[in-house]
């Protein structure tokens, strides 16, 4: 089907009036509305309210035309030339604006309908392509879930492969140095990494010291104290 074949059957299809159903303006709650939609939008509303208004008016003009008519009627025989004149003049005039308005009320359902169809039209436009971009990067992000899936495998396996390994290193150093090697090394658990133990430290009661390396130590105060005591 061509485009204006297209056109041609929307403009035929029961369409209801977007601009007021809910519905419609949650297709673009995530997104935002188009330009082009926001314009036939606006048109739209702008065709119902004058349409409101012009139905308001109408009922007014009808009032005020029965309210002359009636005065006319009750004051016919007491009412002057003038006065009658000037409500026959009001009538004429009420009458040619409700004329007038009733063109117009014919004229805008059809506009209605048209900016409706041009409405709809943008409004596919804009559903379609965001079916198409959504449909596409859930696609990628499929791909993408299925390789971080496969990579998950492999480094699951690379760490059960880690923690086998660092348990067979374990029970070979065991076996090889002995329980009083190993016992030289801080392991918290047969999973931790192996570390060094630092030797133990000397306590200050348990170091020697040579006497010449006392008198070198000593401050030069004791060494003036002593000096005394000899003369």
């Amino acid at each position: 089907m061509d485009e204006e074949s297209f056109k041609d059957a929307v403009r035929h299809a029961k369409v209801p009036v977007l601009v007021l159903d809910q519905k419609w303006h949650r297709l673009f709650a995530l997104s935002g509305k188009p330009d082009d939609v926001k314009t036939l939008e606006k048109e739209l509303n702008d065709l119902l309210v004058q349409q409101g208004k012009l139905n308001n008016e109408q009922k007014e003009l009808k009032k005020l035309k029965n309210r002359l008519m009636n005065n006319i009627v009750e004051n016919i025989d007491h009412a002057g030339d003038d006065a009658m004149a000037n409500d026959k003049r009001l009538i004429d005039e009420t009458n040619a604006k409700i004329e007038v308005n009733e063109d117009e009320l014919l004229d805008i359902p059809n506009r209605i309908k048209e900016t409706d169809a041009a409405l709809m039209l943008a409004t596919m436009r804009f559903c379609y392509t965001k079916l198409r971009t959504n449909a596409q990067e859930a696609a990628e992000i499929s791909d993408w879930i299925k390789n971080v899936r496969v990579e998950l495998k492999k480094n699951i396996i690379k760490k059960q492969n880690r923690e086998i390994n660092n348990k067979e290193i374990y029970a070979y150093m065991h076996d090889i140095f002995g329980k009083d090697v190993m016992n030289l090394f801080d392991i918290a658990d047969e999973n931790d990494l192996v570390t060094t133990a630092k030797p133990p430290e000397k306590k200050p009661e348990d170091v020697k010291v040579d006497s010449k390396d006392a008198a070198a130590q000593r401050p030069p105060e004791d060494f003036k104290a002593d000096t005394k005591k000899d003369d």
